[in-house]
């Protein structure tokens, strides 16, 4: 499954204009508090994607035992969050719904639309212990659990192309100092150091996640979405733009990345086809590049942690990324221990083996027992040990923040990057969000 549709949709949906005849199976019926929707019936509301196959599939094994059936939604991706925004106070909305955690459920919080799930965790500590923690954490707001993770993490990682790499005798970069050096290579070979899909911004906000991560630690966006605005303008924030001004100075990532997109294919083929020899992407790039060429995908296609920044404070463990998506409950759901039991097939055995079929990576603690049952059992491998030893997993800036946020962070990286403004203006930009 191509997982760059799970990052596309956060980025339409600020947006996209709701059709009028957009329906979801069941939503005519009445809410999860409503008098007109059936008895005994819940309804689980999920993003439209491949990855419904398995969605549908526990949703089955459940209704098999229980007297209380699910009925699945599933909304078109595009549409998912403003179609979640339109019907989550309404008499129409689901008791469980699909989300990414953080900032994407934050106003719901906030609005008491939904049930804390500390209940629930302590009936069955599994809820909770069966997950890694640097993920379940993600869905903990003002202390309380309001997400159990579903589907797979997605850690961004810095690709490459091995045999690129080979060719011009670099190997894949341990530190921000050998980044440079390989930069340096490709581009006097001809070749764009660094394919990046700029056309859709949210690429780029990938390099501002790292490089502060790695020069102030993850503390300094924590206290930044916390409501603190002048950590933006600290010594640390100034030290990190400058090293990502260092690195579009020095020609990484070419002269036509603002033109070049992911989303259409653009940058993973620069990768691919050897016209560049990185790419900072999300862990569905394995799943894209394989669609397209499987045999690069085994053979080619190489993967590491991104560089280490000397004198930096952040751990060169620290990931950041989607680290899951998560299920939540509405607080109005008739049938609240209905929601409990489905719940707990996220760390069942067939959700573990049916998401690694499909190519995503579940983090419940079992899953290593599964790994030759997925697409890659190396790559699966790897990047659970990834998650498993990050102390820090940091949510992506434009789902930690509320999605209003999402434009005008986007807007300010894309800025920054192609010189439109300096480094005041992004401290500016950054402080302004709310």
């Amino acid at each position: 499954m191509n997982k760059s549709t799970s990052r596309v949709t956060r980025f339409l949906a600020g947006g996209v204009a709701l059709a009028v005849g957009l329906t979801m199976s069941g939503c005519a019926s009445g809410g999860s508090g409503g008098s007109d929707r059936p008895e005994n019936e819940i309804h689980v509301a999920v993003y439209g994607d491949s990855g419904n196959t398995v969605e549908q599939q526990l949703v089955d094994t459940f209704n098999k035992t229980s007297d209380v059936k699910i009925v699945l939604d599933t909304i078109p991706g595009a549409d998912y969050q403003q179609k979640l925004q339109t019907i989550i106070g309404t008499s129409n909305a689901p008791d469980i719904f699909f989300n990414w955690g953080g900032g994407s459920i934050s106003d719901f919080v906030e609005s008491d639309l939904l049930l804390p799930l500390d209940d629930f965790i302590t009936e069955d500590p599994g809820l909770k212990d069966n997950f890694l923690p640097s993920v379940f954490n993600t869905a903990v707001i003002d202390g309380k659990s309001y997400g159990i993770p579903m589907r797979g993490t997605q850690p961004v990682m810095l690709f490459n192309n091995k045999q690129v790499l080979a060719d011009n005798g670099i190997t894949a970069p341990a530190t921000w100092d050998e980044l440079l050096e390989a930069v340096e290579k490709l581009k006097a070979a001809g070749i764009t150091p660094i394919a990046l899909g700029g056309a859709d911004q949210w690429t780029t906000l990938m390099w501002f996640e790292y490089v502060y991560d790695r020069v102030a630690g993850p503390e300094l966006f924590e206290k930044a979405l916390a409501g603190d605005p002048k950590v933006w303008e600290s010594a640390a924030s100034k030290k990190a733009l400058g090293m990502l001004k260092d690195l579009i100075d020095a020609g990484a990532f070419g002269t036509n990345y603002d033109s070049v997109k992911f989303t259409d294919g653009g940058s993973p083929t620069l990768l691919r086809t050897g016209k560049a020899g990185f790419e900072l992407m999300g862990s569905w790039e394995y799943a894209t590049q394989q669609d397209v060429d499987p045999t690069f995908a085994e053979t080619n296609l190489g993967y590491t942690e991104f560089p280490a920044i000397e004198g930096g404070t952040g751990d060169a463990k620290n990931l950041v990324g989607n680290t899951n998506n998560f299920y939540s409950v509405l607080k109005a759901t008739r049938y609240p221990d209905t929601a409990r039991d489905f719940l707990k097939l996220m760390y069942s055995d067939e959700f573990v083996e049916a998401q690694l079929g499909i190519g995503n990576l579940p983090t419940t603690t079992n899953t290593p027992e599964f790994f030759q049952d997925a697409a890659s059992p190396d790559y699966a491998a790897y990047q659970f040990g990834l998650v498993e030893a990050a102390p820090s997993f940091q949510l992506s800036w434009d789902q930690a923040y509320p999605p209003s946020a999402i434009t005008p962070i986007h807007q300010a990286v894309a800025q920054f990057f192609s010189g439109q403004i300096d480094e005041a203006g992004f401290i500016q930009a950054m402080q302004a969000l709310k």
